[in-house]
């Protein structure tokens, strides 16, 4: 017999910071309205909640979405000991999570999902939670750690079945060798337009809704898991990713949208300017978030207007490094000169310098500190925020061979020293003194020497 009640949970991040930068759990969401659409029942219990039973108020949280988790600290796993930080679980607590649990009800089945690899504790703290409620029901777990770390998630994760890759098309058949029979969800994977909406009104309180109008992204750069977590690259129809917009404005009055692509504005002619052109002509008074970098290429005289003109208020930008070399040989996707005509048409629209973040990655395998100065320097110079992105090095991607040969740690048998906190491929000259220096320079916009 097909089991027909699903719980979906979201783990707890461990970690030594985090921040909620509009957080949901897009994938989970997503598989949730699937199932439900197969015929499932399906339950969501999010660890990371931004309420976790604490008033907005007194997590210091943002209008627009986005704050502190709630958190209290716990024992550092023994393999961080010696780096001396404080680590710390993030999220609602363990009694609010076990009273969740009870008042779910046992399931049939539970999904427990993943995002970064070294949150994997957080994950397992979860998986053994449920064990401890649940004795004897079936755990899958699948999501980012899942797959870019298949080997370790078998080992150690305590599931009964690790997938990897998309959800909804790996999960069907597990589903199917579990009860003995063929199982569909209704969707084509090939169409993102064929999915419902995810299941955000499982949520009582929504201060901002993610969207989704692509998965994938087209570049290949040596340093990001994109291509590996979703293989090709899907869009969807710009028309459609405003009527859902317009959906959770009008039913649950949201205002703020955080767009999770990896590639926003990539054939831009196509997709974000219509886009953009209907959200102007619908005129619904919504702000919306870019936390992901997005393709400095793609800003052109005719996009950056109407970024500005429809509301888009935060955004940010991959352009990792000031080096030509290292922009070639790690995809690229973006040339020194792109990054000043961009945000010349930026500041001609309308944008102010402070409102440009632009993201440059610290700690590459080899990376000398003088080429990450060179960065914040030029994009100051260029007219826009330099922030620093510590580099998290990624099992699979092209640079993995390569930081492995430069890494302080064992990351190849240990994710946890896969934490871009801890710059694991950090330039053996550059010392922790002189990171804080770079992460001041940045923020301050200090003269170069």
């Amino acid at each position: 017999m097909t089991p027909r009640t699903i719980l979906l949970i979201n783990p707890w991040i461990h970690d030594v910071a985090a921040y909620d930068f509009w957080v949901r759990p897009l994938g989970l969401l997503y598989l949730a309205s699937l199932l439900r659409a197969g015929g499932f029942s399906v339950r969501v219990i999010d660890c990371l909640d931004s309420a976790g039973g604490i008033p907005p108020a007194a997590l210091k949280r943002k209008e627009w979405g986005c704050g502190k988790f709630p958190s209290e600290r716990i024992p550092t796993p023994e393999a961080l000991r010696p780096i001396r930080r404080r680590y710390r679980r993030y999220g609602m607590s363990p009694a609010l999570f076990r009273r969740d649990l009870k008042a779910a009800g046992r399931p049939d089945l539970v999904l427990v999902g993943s995002m970064m690899t070294y949150w994997y504790p957080g994950v397992f703290e979860a998986i053994a939670e449920v064990r401890a409620a649940w004795p004897g029901v079936t755990i899958l777990l699948g999501g980012n750690y899942a797959t870019l770390c298949t080997g370790h998630a078998r080992s150690f994760s305590g599931a009964d079945v690790v997938i990897a890759g998309d959800g909804e098309v790996a999960l069907p058949p597990v589903l199917g060798d579990l009860v003995g029979g063929r199982v569909e969800i209704p969707c084509d994977s090939g169409d993102l337009d064929s999915y419902p909406y995810p299941a955000l009104e499982l949520f009582g309180r929504l201060e901002s809704v993610p969207i989704l109008t692509s998965r994938g992204c087209p570049y290949r750069c040596t340093y990001c898991a994109s291509s590996l977590l979703s293989r090709r690259f899907r869009t969807r129809d710009p028309f459609r990713v405003v009527d859902e917009i317009e959906h959770w404005l009008r039913s649950r009055g949201v205002r703020h949208f955080a767009f999770y692509d990896d590639a926003l504005l990539v054939n831009s002619s196509e997709r974000a300017v219509p886009m953009l052109g209907e959200i102007i002509r619908r005129d619904m008074g919504c702000t919306f978030h870019c936390p992901n970098g997005m393709h400095l290429r793609e800003i052109t005289p005719r996009v950056a207007p109407l970024l500005f003109k429809a509301g888009f208020r935060t955004i940010r930008f991959g352009f990792e490094s000031a080096s030509a070399a290292r922009q070639a040989t790690t995809g690229g996707k973006v040339t020194t000169e792109e990054l000043r005509q961009a945000v010349a048409y930026l500041r001609e629209a309308g944008y102010g310098q402070d409102d440009i973040g632009i993201y440059l990655l610290c700690g590459l395998p080899g990376q000398e500190a003088r080429e990450v100065e060179e960065g914040i320097d030029l994009v100051r110079r260029a007219g826009a925020r330099p922030i620093l992105a510590e580099f998290s090095p990624i099992p699979g991607t092209a640079l993995w061979d390569e930081a492995l040969r430069h890494a302080r740690y064992d990351i190849g048998n240990e994710p946890l020293f896969q934490n871009n906190s801890l710059l694991p491929c950090l330039n053996p000259d550059i010392t922790l003194t002189d990171v804080q220096a770079l992460k001041l320079r940045a923020r301050l916009g200090l003269p170069a020497e």
